[in-house]
């Protein structure tokens, strides 16, 4: 059975009559009585009981209009979900991300623009370790990835920075650094330090003070390098952004001497995406970008 057979059925079970149902098809009376006979003859039951008055349904007809209702009005949902996830208004994103991209804020910010435009869309967000979001990225494991720059993209990768941030401090609240309220990167020469995924900050205080960081831990998370400050195990060069948001105890935060050292977050993604659900994302960080 085709599509036609369907359409000529509900047509006359509709009107109960073969010229009205015919005109309305936009075909001749003949042509549908010929549809629907091959439909009696392809289901092997009589679906119309037909006089020169009057045409009416028999049991069997009633059924089958029922479910070839059904049917016609699944295939047009499914029409619909395809042309609306061609436009980007149906599908699944997922997401990774470093969790200084939520102390900040861009991240939710994020999410909430595109859920108000795009209701149709799942978003799934999983936080990663940075080092690994490229490769899963380029892998088509995620779709986009929220990370702080710099950061090796590899061919085919891209980025937009939403978010220029500057870097700060943190030390034990016992630590006679926590006395001054701004730390010369000189100050810092013999501290040992704790060193985030993102070590551009401890990299640059370093260059600035003229001394090799004494680098003794590096725990990954920031919420792990904060532990280790509130526990003395040494300072951390952490975003502004963490300062305003994680409050362990033990910790306090100290502002570095000008000039400040800027720190970005940026949103990774494929430059040729073909998924429309993620060109639809990619449109919306585009237009918010940063010069």
């Amino acid at each position: 059975m085709e599509l036609r057979h369907f359409r000529c059925v509900l047509a006359v079970a509709h009107s109960l009559h073969f010229s009205r149902a015919a005109a309305e098809l936009g075909i001749s009376p003949p042509a549908l009585t010929k549809q629907v006979q091959e439909t009696e003859q392809l289901l092997g039951t009589r679906l119309f009981q037909r006089s020169k008055r009057a045409v009416s349904l028999t049991a069997a007809g009633e059924l089958f209009v029922i479910e070839a209702t059904r049917a016609l009005g699944q295939l047009a949902q499914a029409q619909d979900v395809a042309r609306r996830a061609g436009r980007g208004e149906l599908g699944r994103l997922e997401i990774g991300y470093v969790a200084s991209a939520a102390y900040s804020g861009v991240l939710q910010d994020q999410f909430s623009r595109f859920r108000a435009s795009h209701p149709g869309i799942h978003i799934s967000a999983r936080e990663y370790a940075m080092d690994a979001l490229p490769g899963l990225l380029d892998q088509g494991r995620v779709d986009l990835a929220f990370v702080r720059p710099p950061l090796h993209l590899p061919d085919g990768l891209d980025s937009v920075v939403l978010l220029r941030d500057r870097f700060v401090l943190a030390v034990q609240a016992d630590s006679p650094l926590a006395r001054l309220g701004v730390i010369g990167p000189a100050a810092l020469a013999q501290q040992a330090f704790i060193v985030p995924e993102q070590e551009l900050g401890t990299l640059e205080v370093s260059r600035r003070g003229g001394f090799a960081a004494q680098v003794v831990s590096r725990p990954g998370s920031l919420v792990a390098v904060l532990t280790e400050v509130s526990l003395g195990v040494g300072c951390a060069i952490v975003p502004h952004s963490v300062m305003a948001s994680v409050q362990l105890p033990g910790v306090v935060f100290r502002e570095l001497a000008a000039p400040q050292i800027s720190s970005e977050i940026a949103v990774a993604f494929r430059r040729h995406e073909q998924a429309p659900a993620a060109r639809a994302f990619i449109a919306q960080l585009r237009a918010v970008a940063l010069a």
